[in-house]
């Protein structure tokens, strides 16, 4: 299946380094980051495990889980999370799917549809490098896919997630390379009248179509 923004998140129930776990259940009324990898013991999403681990309290605080997946059984997953202990400095302190038959990346239209599971290796599972930014809704808000060769920018998911959840507060948008505290853009949607009664503070018309505020708090 094809996934877009805007769609509901495919539920599914998987064994993880945590227990069983539904996606929707342990979602609940919370945020949630699902991200992927091709394979256990592979270089470049060592590093992404462990940096991920480090930022697990800046998500907390966002009331945002995190869960990773990997085309790999539970039982290696085990002895991967010692290595990226070791080498990164932080232990995973989140859930890692265990995906050998790779059900939950063709769910998420992560790989092709008629691969197979059995012994790959991460070259054949090269388009499982993806992030899903789920919403309290259980609606996919964002979706970022990386090659092999690229490690992920995660403090760039930080930054999407703190722009999705304003707007979902606040109904504003963001501009190019905005940063939490910057100003932020009134949406076309809203006209002058509205916006004048939302912001009694105050906005910069710069254009009609482009009229910028502080971001509200």
């Amino acid at each position: 299946m094809t996934i877009r923004i805007g769609d509901v998140a495919p539920d599914f129930t998987a064994e993880t380094t945590e227990g069983k776990i539904n996606f929707h259940e342990w979602i609940g009324d919370q945020w949630a980051i699902l991200f992927s990898h091709p394979k256990d013991f592979t270089p470049v999403c060592t590093t992404e495990l462990g940096y991920m681990a480090r930022l697990k309290p800046e998500f907390d605080k966002r009331n945002t889980k995190i869960m990773g997946l990997s085309v790999d059984p539970v039982s290696d997953h085990n002895a991967w999370l010692k290595d990226i202990e070791e080498t990164q400095g932080h232990a995973v302190n989140y859930p890692m799917i265990g995906d050998a038959d790779l059900t939950v990346a063709k769910l998420y239209d992560m790989i092709h549809p008629n691969a197979s599971g059995g012994q790959r290796s991460a070259a054949d599972n090269a388009t499982v490098r993806s992030v899903f930014i789920v919403g309290p809704d259980k609606k996919v808000k964002a979706m970022l896919v990386y090659p092999m060769s690229s490690g992920r920018n995660f403090d760039e998911v930080l930054r999407l997630l703190d722009s999705i959840q304003l707007n979902a507060k606040h109904t504003v948008a963001t501009p190019v390379n905005w940063k939490p505290g910057e100003d932020v853009i009134i949406p076309t949607s809203v006209s002058d009248e509205d916006a004048k009664k939302k912001y009694p503070q105050g906005f910069k018309t710069l254009k009609p179509y482009l009229r910028v505020v502080s971001q509200p708090k």
